[in-house]
């Protein structure tokens, strides 16, 4: 697997996240869907990365600074026929890196609460991340699941 530092503008990678906001539509409520589009996923405080097995798009996640200190995990997605193949864990332990080498000392991540998302959540707690409170600028909200590491 190869990680690559991504610009957004491959249509797989378009197409990888229209799937991902089908998704999360399908299993959230509107309000309740805090998955970004390519355009918000462009912005300077995100960086965005794809993870490719020869030719072919396995996965996609992102690095978002809240601050000096903080930085949000967004828009983890494994492709369907990558599942169960380690992609999640690869990109989530080269987020983890990055976030450490910018000197965060927090990293933190919000996800469904509904059982589509136990898989996510067990990914989460097997690196460390605990349950917390909504961070930045989430509020409380049933449909949604809060996470944090200690960096």
């Amino acid at each position: 697997m190869q990680i690559k530092l991504d610009d957004l503008r491959g249509p797989e990678i378009a197409a990888l996240l229209q799937e991902h906001l089908d998704d999360m539509a399908e299993h959230s409520p509107p309000e309740s869907v805090h998955a970004l589009d390519l355009e918000a996923l462009r912005q300077p405080d995100i960086s965005f990365w794809t993870v490719w097995e020869d030719e072919q798009l396995a996965g996609c996640g992102a690095l978002r600074e809240i601050d000096d200190s903080h930085g949000e995990i967004k828009s983890m997605r494994t492709a369907q026929n990558f599942r169960r193949c380690g992609v999640g864990a690869t990109l989530l332990c080269h987020i983890l890196d990055e976030a450490k080498h910018r000197g965060y000392q927090r990293l933190s991540l919000e996800t469904g609460s509904m059982a589509a998302f136990e898989p996510a959540r067990q990914l989460y707690r097997h690196y460390g991340f605990k349950t917390c409170e909504p961070f930045a600028d989430y509020k409380l909200d049933p449909n949604s699941y809060y996470m944090s590491l200690k960096l």
